[in-house]
């Protein structure tokens, strides 16, 4: 977790490239694995720019991504002269693969590949490798059928505010698709994939922050999930019959809706994910590994991680312009600027907190993003 007390850039370190819609995980990582981070984002906030050695903020949208232009220049601008080891990219590209393209023209690319990208985050592609490595996996249509439970979602969309619920029968617009609603509690697994093998790092579960017209955006998540070790094993399975078939590499997570009686998958996110807070050693371990699973190498084993962990995103419930000299707690994240105007349903920052118990870390979490959603609009 960022605690504010992130270890000394030291000058002979390796430099890395992290672009990502928001970069400061992925810059808390890197710098505790001994890296200096080198960030592109949309919203340059407080703590990215003090873990990065150097930061951009680039043109764009949550909805949108980045200009591709902007970003390329960014990113050209950050490495100069820094002697740069390669980019990591975070959210942001999975419906973009000739982005990624321009970028990997540039930079050796330390994650997925485009292509490997844009196979998994093709919805009709991806339930045809479901179905060839015997996972299961929600029907999905172009068109919605008349009966049944449908969901309807953007290819490629992420954070869970592409996603809604159909009522209607009609063709959905170019990009998006329907699935069939299934029931089941969200399980996520991180892993680590190479050479066709993977080390499944760790089950979290995760839960949605649901409003009006966006009923399965992204709440939060802790760790450990509630699952039988039965459970994990078939979940830890599937997610290796997925990678034999795939190539992914790197950090990446898995996406699952679990049963008493089963599960389905419903995704893959091919890049370090939105569980990076809750699986961190505070060694930059994690960050190590990815890399190291990029170049084709996995450890003998998976390492452990302590206690339990849950991070959640706090979204403004109305618009916010905080004052200067805003007091953020410790146990904060993503940390708005000064004067930076926040509207209404986007996010405010992150809240993290550590227990013994995940349940205990659950209840600490949403407690805190109460309060600091309280703080922050009494000090609007």
């Amino acid at each position: 977790m960022t605690t504010g007390h992130e270890p000394p850039l030291a000058q002979q370190a390796p430099a890395v490239l992290i672009a990502a819609l928001s970069g400061r995980a992925l810059a808390a990582c890197a710098r505790r694995g001994g890296y200096r981070p080198l960030v592109a984002d949309l919203f340059g906030d407080l703590d990215t720019q003090e873990l990065a050695e150097a930061s951009e903020r680039v043109p764009g949208s949550l909805t949108r991504g980045f200009t591709q232009r902007a970003l390329l220049a960014s990113l050209d601008r950050l490495a100069a002269g820094r002697g740069v080891i390669g980019i990591v990219t975070g959210s942001g590209f999975e419906d973009r693969p000739r982005l990624l393209r321009s970028i990997a023209d540039r930079y050796v690319l330390l994650g997925n590949p485009p292509d490997i990208v844009a196979a998994i985050k093709d919805p009709f592609q991806f339930a045809e490798t479901c179905a060839s490595a015997g996972v299961p996996h929600p029907e999905i249509r172009r068109d919605r059928p008349a009966e049944g439970v449908w969901l309807h979602k953007r290819a490629g969309g992420s954070g869970g505010v592409h996603v809604g619920v159909s009522t209607r029968r009609a063709s959905v617009r170019r990009g998006r698709y329907y699935q069939r609603r299934v029931a089941g509690d969200p399980v996520s697994a991180a892993f680590l994939a190479a050479g066709g093998q993977c080390r499944v790092l760790g089950l979290s579960r995760q839960w949605a922050d649901p409003v009006p017209r966006r009923p399965f955006r992204y709440g939060g998540a802790s760790r450990p999930a509630p699952v039988t070790s039965a459970q994990a094993a078939e979940i830890g399975d599937a997610v290796a019959r997925l990678v034999s078939r795939t190539g992914l590499r790197g950090l990446n997570s898995a996406d699952f809706l679990t049963r008493a009686d089963g599960f389905d998958l419903l995704e893959v996110n091919p890049r370090p994910g939105a569980t990076l807070d809750i699986f961190t050693d505070g060694q930059g371990t994690l960050f190590r590994l990815h890399l190291d699973a990029c170049l084709g190498v996995l450890p003998d084993t998976s390492p452990t991680w302590p206690g339990s962990a849950a991070a959640a995103t706090v979204y403004a419930s109305a618009d916010i312009r905080l004052p200067a000299g805003f007091a953020w707690p410790a146990w904060t994240a993503d940390r708005q600027p000064a004067g930076e105007a926040v509207p209404g349903g986007a996010p405010l920052c992150t809240v993290l907190a550590e227990a013994a118990d995940s349940q205990i870390a659950e209840r600490l979490v949403r407690d805190r993003a109460a309060e600091i959603l309280a703080r922050a609009e009494g000090a609007t």
